[in-house]
């Protein structure tokens, strides 16, 4: 079974608590039901990862469905959180359905931060670990906030893999960290293994991040390039380039964001077998890290499977020298 059959099956109890969560907002914020209603209709994700928390808590009691309310906080922080990213790179006007950018800012506030905690205190969540799962979901956000303001401040000049790592482990690895941990509270098992499970969110985004990395380049959209951002990929290129070539490298990434050849240029260096060949390692040693931690942690074999596909699929080296033609990497 793969993490998409998985949620196949679970998709319609994760709706139905989604509806649930917005009836509860009451028939006094009815303007609000619509507007975060709109703005998760709009925001719809390519890759079904709500499922995770289910799967975590599925290894360790071998029951999913106590987890379902945390698969809605799942879709939506990330709902609330990728509106914001794309307000902060400047597509918020394109990305909020119906609603006025002012409207979709205001159901991006509520979906990520209120109505979590109205998840987290549903008659489903016992009380005990209400206060628990709370904080996680209000720490998450600084810890994202952190590694977002690192990503948006990058010093192209000092681009490393390392600080690249540690602003994924922010802006990516905080919000899987969190709800692998929430997981694990909900599911009631020692602390040890909640901070295991926190730190294989931490190596999960990792992974998940630097995936999406590479289909930025392969769909064409090459928002990275646009938006001037330091990623891992690049650090590897600057890392792997001659010394008298990493000015140009340099100059390219900054060029980038208006101008059609230098992002053809650049992105055939980012392409180039060397780099490629550094960033495959890199993303190897990532997946041995995580399954590192799975052997660790052991569990319900029914379900551990389908963790190990998930982060073997997350892993994949998509990028091929060559792959992308410079009229692809200019589109």
């Amino acid at each position: 079974m793969s993490y998409e059959d998985l949620y196949r099956e679970v998709s319609a109890d994760i709706e139905a608590e989604r509806e649930e969560t917005l009836e509860r907002l009451g028939r006094s914020a009815k303007a609000v039901k619509g507007a975060v209603a709109e703005l998760l209709r709009h925001r719809k994700f390519k890759y079904p990862l709500s499922v995770l928390p289910m799967i975590v808590h599925g290894i360790e009691t071998g029951a999913l469905r106590p987890a379902v309310p945390l698969a809605v906080v799942h879709e939506l922080w990330w709902t609330s959180a990728c509106y914001l990213d794309d307000l902060a790179d400047g597509q918020g006007a394109f990305v909020a359905g119906d609603l006025g950018e002012s409207e979709a800012l205001l159901a991006t506030v509520i979906s990520g931060n209120p109505l979590p905690a109205l998840v987290v205190h549903s008659p489903r969540i016992p009380e005990s670990v209400r206060g628990a799962l709370t904080a996680e979901v209000l720490n998450c956000w600084i810890v994202a906030a952190e590694g977002q303001l690192s990503d948006l401040r990058g010093d192209v000049g000092a681009a490393a893999p390392d600080s690249v790592v540690t602003a994924y482990r922010g802006k990516s690895g905080a919000p899987f960290s969190m709800i692998t941990a929430m997981a694990a509270e909900l599911a009631d098992v020692e602390k040890d293994r909640v901070e295991l499970w926190r730190e294989f969110g931490n190596v999960f985004g990792v992974l998940w991040q630097m995936f999406n990395d590479q289909e930025d380049i392969l769909s064409g959209r090459n928002e990275d390039l646009l938006n001037g951002t330091v990623t891992y990929l690049f650090a590897c290129a600057v890392e792997e380039a001659a010394p008298h070539y990493r000015e140009r490298v340099l100059g390219l990434h900054a060029d980038a964001r208006n101008s059609h050849h230098a992002r053809a240029e650049l992105t055939e260096v980012l392409l180039a077998p060397d780099v490629l060949r550094r960033y495959e390692e890199d993303i190897d040693t990532f997946r041995h890290e995580a399954h590192a931690i799975l052997d660790e942690l052991g569990g319900d074999e029914a379900y551990v499977p389908v963790l190990r596909q998930l982060v073997d699929h997350s892993s994949r080296m998509l990028l091929k020298p060559g792959l992308v033609s410079a009229g692809a990497a200019s589109a």
